[in-house]
């Protein structure tokens, strides 16, 4: 476990790099081989604005990285935060822990307040006017959405005390496991449903992107879904009767232009429709 966080405490960058183009090539083979939509679309032209804003991620999180490390090394060299509290705790818990409470942190609760805050809503609402969610979706986060990130897992960092290696290996898993539910694959129901006892899986996750409330607001997790079952946000809907996208912004293809998506959050609100969940 020490070599693991050593590795990840000085990852080379091209070793990121290879986590994300790996991952994107690997789950965009597989949606071909086992696609749980058979979209009518040009596969090629849907990607581009979840391309374009995947590099505007990039770039913000490159730009703000020295906030990152800066906390990081602080909390590790004056041992705080709540995984630097608690004594004797073995390797391997210290970076579970860690992991754990940055996917809270950083993923499970900018994700929860993104939803309940109005203005905050109206910037995340570009990652969901995608009309055919697939492994490209993942990173579809408009540049302000990149920076309201950053800060929760800057808060998160701080608050639990991850030294560079854990926030590394964090961020590491958080790209695959994102890349994962996503994409559009269509795991056996039983191998689906197992998985998502411990992790967010692909149809658990396309829950969350159903067009109408209160689907919308449930399933908020990123790596592991014990947040959404611990805090009453877990919500089941079969893949059969998921519709993509957001009621108030219905245009598809308004929805898969860069320069409407980049304006998307100053429109003015509109309350979306609630429905009956299914039993």
């Amino acid at each position: 476990m020490e070599h693991l966080l050593d590795y990840f405490e000085t990852i080379p960058s091209h070793h990121r790099s290879l986590i994300l183009v790996g991952g994107l090539t690997l789950f965009w083979l597989l949606e071909g081989t086992l696609p749980l939509y058979k979209f009518k679309y040009n596969k090629w032209k849907h990607a581009v604005p979840n391309l374009f804003f995947t590099l505007t991620t990039i770039a913000i999180n490159f730009g703000l990285a020295f906030l990152l490390f800066g906390t990081s090394e602080w909390v590790y060299d004056t041992k705080f935060g709540i995984i630097n509290w608690i004594p004797g705790l073995p390797t391997w818990a210290y970076v579970i822990a860690g992991v754990l409470l940055l996917d809270f942190f950083g993923a499970y609760l900018a994700h929860y307040v993104e939803h309940k805050v109005k203005p905050l809503w109206m910037v995340h609402l570009v990652h969901h006017t995608d009309h055919n969610v697939d492994t490209t979706t993942a990173n579809r986060h408009h540049p302000l959405e990149s920076v309201i990130r950053f800060i929760f897992t800057l808060f998160g960092v701080f608050i639990i005390g991850a030294p560079m290696g854990i926030v590394m290996l964090y961020q590491s898993m958080s790209l695959v496991a994102t890349q994962f539910s996503h994409a559009n694959i269509k795991l056996p129901k039983k191998v689906d449903n197992a998985l998502s006892y411990i992790l967010v899986s692909p149809d658990m996750h396309k829950v969350h992107h159903h067009y109408m409330l209160p689907y919308t607001d449930s399933n908020y997790g990123n790596i592991f879904s014990i947040w959404d079952r611990i805090f009453g946000t877990f919500m089941v809907l079969d893949r059969d009767a998921i519709v993509y996208g957001v009621d108030t912004f219905p245009d598809e293809e308004a929805n898969g232009k860069i320069g409407v998506l980049l304006k998307q959050p100053f429109h003015k609100y509109r309350k979306p429709t609630t429905v009956n969940p299914i039993e």
